[in-house]
């Protein structure tokens, strides 16, 4: 099986002056991932890589860059799900942690549960030896700014929630095991303990060797409703391609619930698609060492891995 990693920054609207660095991120985190199958890595090391390389990326609404609650606070939710039996890890509402979907994995591997939530959470990251980060440190002057223009009386937080900047990852590695991970900071301004649809199975992600893997982004609340991620692959299994599930999935999604929002998509044999209902959506996929990327409805750049690396460590 030729490796496929396919990852997401999120759907909604990309300002302008966010562009370039959000393309730039995507690419970045598809070259990790992609570097990673390359040497006969496996998938679910593939799109944890892809996923921290964009939590770590400030343009991205997940780890650091992530938006803040009513109070003021980063508090953030991460899925990581393997296809081959069906594991996954999740974590929602945690706090001080750089990389949440490094703390989703070790719950996966480390405990019998699937999901752990804010104290429970914090405790777990601590016996697990994974260092507290200052939540300031996650703070950027743009979430701080976002934060502080929603408690205006007029404000809107509806407006800006069109800019979500959700981070997924989906692939599928050499032995034709598939992955997701899925990561956020949520909603701006969202009530303390809101759990969205990252951490929960089905909605944010799902992975199922027999059908392939998803990773979704969007308005969490419409995607929770229609359980949007295993929705996808049901469509595959009915035999419709990547492209068509999504595509059918997200229609079902905007007339059923009038919600917007994003998928990639890779089935088992190394198809794949990256398919959103909203204006826009940062994507990046590797295959067949061809990289390809973009931003808008129909935008698609292609490079060869050698050129894209070459360019990245030039600065892009």
């Amino acid at each position: 099986m030729k490796p496929v990693i396919v990852v997401h920054g999120g759907a909604g609207r990309i300002f302008k002056e966010r562009e370039e660095g959000s393309r730039t991120g995507v690419v970045r985190a598809a070259l990790r991932g992609y570097g990673i199958l390359k040497q006969g890595g496996s998938a679910l090391d593939a799109v944890e890589e892809a996923v921290r390389s964009m939590e770590d990326d400030p343009h991205f609404n997940a780890g650091c860059g992530s938006v803040l609650n009513e109070k003021g606070e980063v508090e953030m939710d991460a899925i990581i799900m393997d296809g081959k039996n069906l594991d996954s890890g999740a974590v929602s509402a945690v706090k001080c942690i750089a990389n949440p979907i490094k703390l989703a994995r070790l719950v996966m591997e480390k405990t019998k549960h699937m999901l752990l939530t804010d104290r429970g959470a914090h405790l777990f990251a601590q016996a697990m030896g994974i260092p507290e980060t200052p939540g300031e440190k996650l703070i950027t002057e743009r979430s701080r700014e976002r934060w502080k223009n929603n408690l205006e009386p007029d404000s809107n937080p509806q407006e800006f929630q069109k800019d979500l900047g959700t981070v997924g990852a989906v692939a599928i590695d050499s032995e034709g095991n598939v992955a997701c991970a899925t990561s956020t900071g949520g909603l701006s301004n969202k009530l303390t303990g809101r759990v969205g649809d990252t951490a929960c199975i089905g909605s944010g992600g799902y992975a199922d060797n027999h059908s392939g893997a998803t990773s979704t982004t969007g308005h969490g609340e419409s995607i929770m409703k229609v359980v949007l991620a295993r929705l996808i692959l049901y469509h595959m299994e009915q035999g419709m391609s990547p492209e068509m599930a999504a595509d059918t999935a997200l229609d079902y999604m905007k007339i059923r619930v009038g919600g917007l929002g994003g998928v990639i998509v890779v089935n088992n044999s190394g198809e794949w698609a990256a398919r959103f209902s909203t204006k826009q959506m940062s994507w990046a996929t590797v295959k067949d060492n061809q990289l390809h990327y973009g931003i808008y409805a129909g935008e698609r750049h292609t490079k060869s891995v050698d050129e894209a690396l070459a360019s990245e460590s030039e600065g892009f």
